[in-house]
């Protein structure tokens, strides 16, 4: 009898599970729940209205995901539920909420969903930025050692500012809140009925070391008085490593998801780093670039160096006797779709409408007949802030050359280029600090159905880039380290190198650089390098001015 693994993987805007035979590798069945409150920007579903830069969600959108696609890929595979070694998550991070003793998010009680602050608090919520600014003044000043692992800042997307701004904010919910956890532990919580902490986002969004620990009580009390003993009280020190079991399917699960009680459930883990084996990655100087709604590239290294800029390294973090790097970028599909929802003129719409084609592929047709440099434009890919190298939220968009020529399509090359030299600036970052990137692998939707795209970060990076075998990378790899929980007499694997042998996929196509196009991208990346330091780098703060401006408008 064939077994299975599933890995189920929390997006921005939707979940998915994906069902995959642990023997074959074969990904045999797919489903997708789109989240029903999508982000909440706006306001809270009682109409209550939020502030500038806040993006919330709900957790029952959470659990539906459980209950809809687990059923749905085990029916289209005709699987029964005996068959399923172990199921694997991952999720966005840092997205956390703040829940009851039992887990009960405070946003399902009476008495709490009016106020914001009892939401989840999407990766992308930025509204902690006051938050996260004091936070790195205050650890410069106290000359705290964590710093510089994290590339000199700390960002507003992490936990502890997001947890100060509940304190700031609202210090009645923050008393009332039992925990603050991670989506992506909470999700597993609601599977085995136990709380647990997985090392990966501790690491990486909540300042925790492997050897350290958490920052001291005393830099938490510097922060305010109520957050003296946070970690103690509201956090937890028992943190599980990534690649290990976290518990088993409870009964109140199996009733949920259809799975048997008593199936393995794997630490949580974050939807970019377990795309790394699903790559097959399980070596040194290979980076990955996740590349969706934003990009999150992931490295692993056999040293640990403070590279500025990037959004962590853990020992452990990714993948067992190796440190893992992250970095990243805040908006990438997001910046293409701005364009084609807010600046696309009215004829093309209706020339799209009447081939039957969408405003991407129309404006990519167009955009495909450029050379590098036709345009005359360089833009800067900030529309949503700059997480690397700068990890700066406060940083907005800006394109350069726009006459009364520019064409619509010049404008969406440009963007498209924009996010490739971000790309390039962090690989030279780390490259610069004595991280070797030798091999660059890119994996989610834009990556694997978009080839102009694809071709200009080539072009761009200088470097061949390999593709994803897997439409669904992050599921992919949580379902192999589902199967690593189970372990072999379960049917799954002992280590996640043996998952990679069998279950990790590549395309059997690259995308090479070519050679006329990099001489004419290394002149356009040399002026995206002025603006990115200008604009940066603190020599002109106009673009934080400006939205200063806007806020005191706003508010």
């Amino acid at each position: 009898m064939h077994r299975y693994s599933i890995g189920v993987d929390f997006g921005t805007l939707s979940g998915r599970a994906v069902l995959v035979d642990t023997t074959t590798g074969e990904e045999v069945a797919v489903a997708v729940h789109e989240y029903a409150h999508g982000v909440m920007d706006n306001t809270l579903p009682d109409g209550t209205p939020l502030g500038v830069d806040w993006a919330l969600q709900h957790p029952r959108d959470y659990l539906d995901v459980f209950r809809i696609t687990i059923p749905e890929v085990m029916r289209q595979a005709s699987v029964t539920p005996d068959q399923i070694a172990g199921v694997g998550i991952d999720f966005t991070a840092c997205t956390m909420l703040p829940v009851t003793a039992d887990g009960t998010p405070l946003c399902f009680l009476d008495e709490f969903k009016s106020r914001p602050n009892a939401w989840i608090k999407l990766w992308k919520h930025h509204a902690a930025q006051d938050e996260a600014n004091r936070l790195n003044a205050i650890a410069e000043e106290r000359g705290e050692r964590f710093l510089k692992r994290y590339g000199g800042k700390i960002s507003s997307e992490w936990m502890i500012p997001k947890i100060w701004q509940t304190v700031n904010e609202d210090p009645g919910l923050y008393d009332a809140a039992a925990r603050f956890i991670e989506a992506a532990d909470w999700v597993v919580w609601q599977l085995t009925g136990t709380e647990s902490r997985n090392t990966c986002t501790a690491g990486y969004k909540a300042i925790w070391h492997k050897h350290e620990g958490y920052p001291s009580n005393e830099f938490f009390k510097a922060l305010h008085p109520k957050m003296e003993n946070l970690v103690d009280e509201k956090l937890s020190r028992n943190l599980i490593p990534v690649g290990t079991k976290a518990g088993v399917i409870s009964a109140a699960a199996a009733l949920l998801t259809g799975l048997k009680e008593g199936t393995a459930v794997a630490v949580a883990n974050v939807d970019a780093h377990v795309s790394i084996p699903a790559v097959g990655i399980t070596s040194p100087g290979k980076m990955l670039a996740i590349i969706g709604t934003s990009t999150c590239h992931m490295l692993l290294g056999e040293t640990e160096k403070d590279v500025p800029g990037m959004c962590g390294v853990v020992e452990d973090g990714i993948i067992e006797g190796f440190f893992g790097y992250e970095a990243g970028q805040s908006c990438v599909g997001d910046h293409f779709q701005w364009f084609v929802e807010n600046c696309t003129p009215a004829d093309y719409k209706a020339e799209a409408d009447a081939r039957g084609i969408d405003l991407h592929t129309l404006l990519t047709e167009m955009a495909l007949r450029l050379k590098p440099g036709e345009s005359g434009l360089v833009a800067l890919d900030w529309w949503n802030g700059n997480r690397s190298v700068l990890v700066d939220v406060d940083l907005t968009g800006m394109i350069v050359g726009v006459s009364l020529a520019t064409r619509p399509e010049e404008i969406y090359r440009a963007l498209i280029e924009a996010t490739a030299y971000g790309t390039r600036m962090i690989i030279d970052t780390f490259e610069d600090y004595g991280v070797p990137v030798d091999e660059f692998y890119a994996a989610g939707g834009i990556a694997e159905k978009n080839s102009f795209v694809m071709q200009i970060y080539a072009d761009i990076i200088n470097k061949e880039i390999k593709i994803s075998g897997s439409p669904q990378a992050p599921a992919l790899g949580s379902a192999m380290f589902g199967a690593v929980a189970a372990g072999k007499a379960a049917g799954g694997f002992e280590t996640i190198q043996e998952a990679a042998g069998v279950m990790a996929k590549v395309r059997d196509y690259t995308y090479k650089p070519v050679a006329v196009n990099v001489q004419a991208y290394e002149k356009l990346f040399a002026e995206y390098r002025v603006l990115h330091d200008y604009f940066g780098r603190g020599t002109n703060d106009v673009m934080k001015r400006l939205k200063l401006i806007r806020k005191e408008v706003k508010c």
